[in-house]
């Protein structure tokens, strides 16, 4: 039998491309649509880093389990690496370089002193008691300790992670280290130096970008219909700002399921329901809705807030929206960009959409290193101040090139990223560094 570490490298060729292709493809376009000399494609194309450890759990039942775990670390001329970690049984390499490099790119487009990380480990953590998912974080933690650092890499949680599993990893970097390190890792307990509104960080952003591409295409929010693929930490966040600006929810689905309303979710209503740790196939104030179906509602703003490669060629054709948002990483498929793109729809990509979270990680950072903390308004002040500037910088991209929303957020994060090489003299040519 075929162990997880295989499965997961075997899986990745149930798409026809895999996200380190996808994101390969995108970086060659953008180093030949900005006139750029091939060798720069050659440099960013791979992480300057990737590390693969064995993780050794004692299950509960005293048996040894030995998992696998990653870390890419992509670009580190702005300052350290930074990126999220992941608990999946589908992570493999590829898809932790491609989310490294994306998480490059995310920076470049918001003017952070960052590069790009991620990590994961090949498990399904659901299937692990509190105690062993305790111990397969810090011994995770523990392999990664000579690599990372405030100044090196700095961790984040990402999908199935949390601030719990931050602050064992953290406890743990700092009884090797022997002294508190608050700025080695982001996503942490508030009471263990983690920033106000980074919980919600991500879906706010994706909130403002919505917003913003709203104004673009001189929609009223408040008219507006939503449906909306994945709820959790992102999708639920999302969802919640949105319905403040008096968008109307009208679908959702998550791994357990799915629900419609064509009058509007009451998305606080649900919320709480949620956090009473029911389902949300179990909430009866709506019908229930298949993730099939979820793509065929008739909506003016979809938003991809799961996993991967989730608008292919089979599910595109059926988006009515005119606003596609990507919450998740990497969510659209080349084919399925293709079409959304042939309708015409207004798509805000995913290493500008989601960047709401390595932007207040980015401030929980400089707070742990100044060990001086801001209070949630100037978060939020500093946060929509970034991703509107951002937004701004990608459409004078697109408007000036006469290019899409996807090829602009490329061109944009690539230029920045050239401008740092030439000043460190890897590049010859101008001097961009103002």
């Amino acid at each position: 039998m075929p162990d997880q570490h295989e499965k997961a490298e075997a899986d990745i060729t149930s798409h026809d491309k895999n996200p380190l292709e996808i994101v390969h493809e995108l970086l060659k376009d953008s180093v030949d649509d900005l006139k750029l000399d091939e060798n720069i494609y050659h440099i960013l194309k791979k992480p300057i880093r990737m590390l693969e450890v064995s993780i050794p759990v004692r299950m509960d039942n005293g048996d040894i389990h030995n998992y696998t775990g990653y870390r890419s670390q992509h670009l580190d001329i702005f300052g350290p690496t930074k990126g999220g970690i992941r608990f999946h049984p589908d992570v493999n390499t590829d898809e932790v370089k491609a989310l490294s490099i994306w998480m490059s790119l995310k920076s470049a487009i918001l003017n952070l002193p960052l590069g790009g990380g991620k990590g994961g480990v090949i498990v399904d953590p659901a299937e692990l008691s509190d105690r062993e998912l305790e111990e397969l974080s810090r011994t995770y933690i523990r392999k990664l300790t000579p690599v990372i650092g405030p100044q090196k890499d700095i961790p984040a949680p990402d999908v199935n992670t949390n601030p719990r599993v931050m602050g064992w990893m953290m406890d743990e970097y700092d009884q090797l280290r022997g002294y508190n390190i608050p700025g080695m890792l982001t996503g942490k307990p508030l009471i263990l130096g983690g920033s106000e509104g980074r919980l919600a960080a991500t879906g706010r952003g994706v909130m403002l970008m919505v917003r913003e591409a709203a104004k673009v295409l001189d929609m009223d929010l408040s008219q507006s219909t939503v449906a909306l693929q994945g709820f959790g930490n992102v999708g639920s966040m999302t969802a919640k700002y949105l319905h403040e600006l008096d968008v109307n929810v009208i679908g959702i689905t998550d791994a357990s399921g799915g629900i419609t309303n064509e009058n509007g979710i009451d998305i606080p209503e649900l919320l709480d329901f949620l956090a009473e740790g029911n389902s949300l196939a179990d909430y009866d104030k709506a019908e229930p809705l298949t993730n099939e179906e979820l793509f065929k509602l008739p909506v003016d703003i979809f938003i991809p807030a799961a996993m991967e490669n989730q608008i292919t060629k089979d599910t595109a054709p059926h988006i009515q929206a005119k606003i596609v948002a990507e919450a998740a990483n990497g969510p659209t498929t080349p084919e399925g960009n293709k079409i959304l793109e042939e309708k015409d729809v207004f798509i805000i990509p995913d290493i500008l959409c989601n960047a709401g979270g390595v932007t207040v990680s980015y401030f929980e950072w400089v707070q742990n290193e100044m060990n001086f903390y801001w209070k949630e308004e100037a978060i939020n002040e500093k946060l929509e101040e970034r991703m509107v500037e951002g937004f701004n910088n990608v459409l004078d991209m697109r408007n000036k090139e006469n290019i899409r929303m996807r090829k602009a957020a490329y061109m944009v994060g690539v230029k920045h990223i050239v401008k740092a090489l030439k000043a460190r003299g890897w590049i010859k040519g101008e001097d961009l560094s103002q």
